[in-house]
């Protein structure tokens, strides 16, 4: 059995004294591939640490994209650079990208603006967009139908990341060809309204995440996040479809390569 962390940061500090390690462990815990976010801290050189991962490790591969707690740093320099590195082999989706309306790191209009060009620049690439949004469904929605599902952007697909939404987000984001990724907030005491959410969710929908080192699942929870512990979201996931983990596993592993052409 071997599963795909489909959302992992890999290149932030927290990993530099050990990082090698923790590939490692992914490998040995049966995680055949792993999706590096590299726009983690963009300021701080993250999308550089990250294709270096990419280029480094086989079953690494990448995604560029401004955070929307980094919308205000949004400018030409920074697209150019997004899109000479989204030539590169390995790099295969455009993101993080969306709106946190939580943290309101970067002013709302600017989020909102520079949601709206990624999604265009990653429909431009045909590269699948994978989507941060926090306490910001309504805007969330009419963007990505304005800006992704009305130009065609269903065609290309996309995951609604670390989901832990509204059925109504789910429901309105699948009729737009997202994928759904659950992280280890599924296993959490208190998120007894996002199972029932992952419930609903079509096998052919479901995908997996760490989203580390951030949301580790229980029973690690408080601890480093790794894409080792994928495997507790997925086993979760069984547990909530009613069947066993090889097929959570066999599902979510197929869903990815078929989004992201790598069958």
């Amino acid at each position: 059995m071997t599963l795909i962390d489909s959302h992992a940061h890999l290149d932030v500090p927290n990993y530099d004294a050990d990082r090698a390690g923790v590939i490692d462990r992914a490998r040995q815990s049966g995680v055949e591939m792993i999706l590096e976010i590299c726009g983690s801290d963009v300021a701080k050189g993250s999308l550089d640490v990250g294709m270096k991962l990419a280029e480094e490790y086989p079953f690494i591969y990448a995604a560029v994209g401004v955070h929307p707690h980094e919308a205000s740093l949004y400018d030409e320099a920074l697209e150019r650079k997004l899109l000479a590195m989204s030539d590169h082999e390995k790099v295969i989706g455009w993101g993080e990208i969306g709106l946190d309306y939580h943290y309101d790191h970067s002013p709302r209009d600017a989020q909102r603006r520079v949601f709206s060009r990624q999604l265009r620049l990653a429909l431009e690439r045909r590269a699948p967009a994978i989507i941060h949004t926090r306490e910001a469904e309504d805007d969330t929605i009419q963007i990505l139908r304005e800006d992704w599902a009305d130009a065609g952007g269903d065609a290309v697909g996309g995951i609604i990341h670390c989901f832990t939404g509204t059925q109504r987000l789910a429901d309105a984001a699948i009729g737009m060809g997202f994928h759904i990724s659950f992280s280890g907030v599924l296993t959490f005491k208190n998120a007894a309204d996002l199972r029932e959410v992952a419930r609903s969710v079509p096998m052919e929908r479901l995908l997996v995440e760490t989203d580390c080192p951030y949301l580790a699942p229980l029973p690690h929870r408080g601890k480093r996040n790794e894409p080792a512990f994928v495997l507790e979201t997925a086993a979760k996931l069984a547990e909530l479809k009613g069947v066993g983990v090889e097929e959570i596993a066999r599902a979510t592993s197929g869903n990815f390569k078929r989004l992201f052409n790598l069958c």
